[in-house]
């Protein structure tokens, strides 16, 4: 480790660390460790909740456009999306970064995006580690990790016990790619000899790097206000699912009860322009689509029908797009936990 670089990056990065700081953490950097008072920051009988992730190989879309000051929020985003589902607030995130040979600049510009990200989740950062490991990681490269804690009071926690047939299904727009399928995307835009630097054929005034590098879109404090708003019925939100890999059709089954299912209506949104580009230019067929990718749904929640023009109400309010996507059913024999239906009528005919 080249120990000169790592302090001047320590020292670059601690007004960053500050901006974030919120009730309970001062966010200050250089400890071994770092405290957190649940207490401070308003609990009073609270579960933790604990999330890790990283950003997967969109980083090497980053680098190959060198273009490093988003993929800091997507780090931050694809943790504390997984939180707030629980209910939880995230309270604090560290992160870690790794290369072959640390590059002060780069890593400063990611931590500076991780910094936004944290600011945008109204978490702290309280931490990381640097790590340079020669022969590791190729010239360049680097790899991302981060750590996020949040806190939900006990008797607040969701868990999705108490979704029922007749539920309402929303879903909240997505910025775009997010983090997951880019090992697909990269080979789709191998396969058309196109260049990041070029213009984004989907995307007017955009490079091609620009527009699939478009931040994951973090959905903490709208689903806050959600969460905290007065006049629903009793448990008004039952459950919420982050649209990551696996699509809709995996990761919305995490949070269902047995004996129901979802039915989904894929004519209820627009495919964006992004997922339609990769699907015709990769002939991508629907099942895939929905699988690998968010195909403009980042956020899906649950709420009883009589809740579900309030909750919605709330969230485009907050600045969200929300639309009522599906609803929940008794789980067919044979049928999926998740069935998204009339995506060829909806999206057109791949290729």
């Amino acid at each position: 480790m080249d120990i000169d670089a790592g302090e001047a990056l320590v020292q670059a990065i601690k007004p960053l660390a500050r901006s974030t700081a919120r009730p309970g953490a001062d966010a200050t950097l250089g400890g071994f460790g770092a405290f957190f008072d649940p207490k401070a920051a308003g609990y009073k009988d609270p579960l933790l909740v604990s999330t890790t992730d990283g950003v997967g190989t969109k980083l090497k879309v980053a680098i190959a456009a060198n273009k490093h000051d988003s993929v800091g929020i997507d780090l931050v985003a694809m943790s504390v999306n997984d939180l707030i589902v629980q209910g939880a607030e995230p309270l604090f995130f560290l992160d870690y970064f790794a290369s072959g040979k640390l590059e002060v600049g780069v890593a400063a510009t990611v931590i500076q995006g991780i910094a936004e990200g944290c600011r945008q989740a109204g978490c702290a950062l309280v931490g990381g580690e640097t790590a340079e490991m020669p022969g590791m990681y190729a010239p360049g490269d680097y790899d991302l990790a981060g750590f996020a804690v949040g806190a939900v009071e006990r008797d607040q926690a969701l868990t999705g016990a108490n979704v029922a047939a007749g539920d309402v299904v929303l879903g909240i727009a997505s910025s775009g790619v997010h983090s997951n399928g880019f090992s697909l995307v990269r080979r789709i835009v191998e396969d058309t000899n196109l260049d990041y630097g070029d213009p984004a054929p989907f995307a007017q005034g955009q490079t091609l790097g620009q527009a699939l590098l478009a931040p994951t879109r973090i959905y903490v404090k709208p689903l806050l206000q959600a969460l905290r708003a007065p006049g629903y019925t009793a448990g008004g939100i039952k459950a919420m699912a982050h649209i990551t890999g696996g699509g809709i059709v995996d990761n919305l089954p995490r949070v269902l009860p047995q004996g129901t299912m979802a039915e989904i209506d894929a004519t209820q949104w627009p495919l964006p322009p992004v997922f339609q580009w990769l699907r015709r230019m990769g002939n991508v067929q629907d099942s895939e689509m929905l699988r690998t990718f968010n195909c403009g749904i980042g956020m899906v929640v649950v709420t009883g029908a009589a809740d579900a023009d309030a909750v919605s109400a709330t969230l485009s309010k907050a600045g969200e797009t929300v639309y009522r996507i599906g609803r929940i059913v008794p789980l067919r024999a044979g049928a999926e936990e998740a069935e998204v239906r009339n995506a060829d009528r909806a999206w057109g005919k791949a290729g």
